[in-house]
């Protein structure tokens, strides 16, 4: 099987155009054309239907899809693996949620890069259902994530937790205040949803919705407001006096899960544990080690 010949149907499933999906493949569109009929002559069933302005996988094209983005996660992972070479050490691949590298896997990327040198780096950034299926096709060593499936072949360990808090660009001001006008709704995952509305019952619906804390922290500095944000976020601006602590506000925490493939080498599995300790708290290293 030609890897170009799936790389170009996912693509095309992606764009849902021929035309973007040369454009995005350097391709000609005939290229593309001719690799999706040569995938659907190998495979003996067509993979898209085709009318004006509306491509749709078939039935066939809907079940070759997992598959096409399993193989390709296997190929791209082999490919790392195999660049090291002669070097000694592994490759790690780690994934994230989109909220998380901001306020906590960057800075970790960095010391990793330090502290393990041996070690070939590969990160992500994705949402929780990509962030599954890769884990699940072995693309991936560690994903972190505020809500962990529940599933049988992925294990999952709270690793650390994010504080959020409740700031503003205006000073004094209270909760009941800060909720009620001008508010940011950041989306932070159901849990934070759940208590959120616990803590404001009868706050209005948000003007302004974002699902990002960057897009939050940015739009806040610019047009003002207030909004729940990680502490390591707005810990600058605070002390800088451009956004203010809403002091009666109720911090709300939320813990980050590692989640690992239950089956992983033991050579994998060790260089693994070392790159999470630095993120979990001495006393649970203790406990881990032991």
């Amino acid at each position: 099987m030609d890897i170009d010949l799936l790389k170009t149907f996912l693509e095309v499933n992606r764009t849902r155009h021929f035309g973007r999906a040369a454009e995005n493949l350097f391709l000609t569109q005939s290229a593309v054309s001719a690799r999706v009929r040569q995938l659907e002559d190998t495979l003996g069933s067509p993979l898209f239907t085709r009318t004006r302005n509306d491509i749709q996988l078939t039935p066939a094209g809907t079940r070759l899809l997992k598959h096409a983005e399993a193989i390709l996660n296997a190929w791209n992972r082999a490919r790392q693996d195999a660049a090291l070479g002669h070097r000694a050490g592994l490759s790690l691949a780690v994934g994230g949620a989109y909220s998380l590298w901001d306020v906590l896997l960057q800075e970790w990327t960095h010391t990793l890069y330090r502290a393990l040198p041996q070690v070939a780096l590969h990160a992500e950034a994705h949402g929780q259902e990509m962030l599954v299926r890769k884990l699940l096709d072995g693309a991936l060593d560690v994903a972190f994530m505020f809500e962990p499936p529940q599933m049988a072949e992925l294990d999952a360990e709270e690793i650390t937790n994010i504080r959020l808090m409740l700031v503003a660009d205006n000073s004094g001001l209270t909760a009941a205040e800060a909720v009620a006008k001008n508010y940011i709704l950041t989306d932070w995952g159901t849990s934070f949803a759940i208590a959120h509305a616990r803590h404001f019952p009868d706050a209005p619906a948000p003007r302004v919705r974002m699902g990002l804390g960057r897009m939050t922290l940015a739009f806040l500095l610019e047009c003002g407001g207030a909004s729940y944000l990680a502490e390591p976020m707005v810990r600058a601006h605070l002390k800088e006096g451009r956004l203010h602590r809403v002091q009666d506000a109720p911090e709300i925490d939320r813990p980050v899960y590692a989640v690992t493939p239950h089956a992983m080498a033991v050579d994998r599995r060790t260089v693994l544990e070392q790159a999470l300790d630095s993120l979990r708290p001495a006393a649970r290293r203790g406990k881990m080690r032991a």
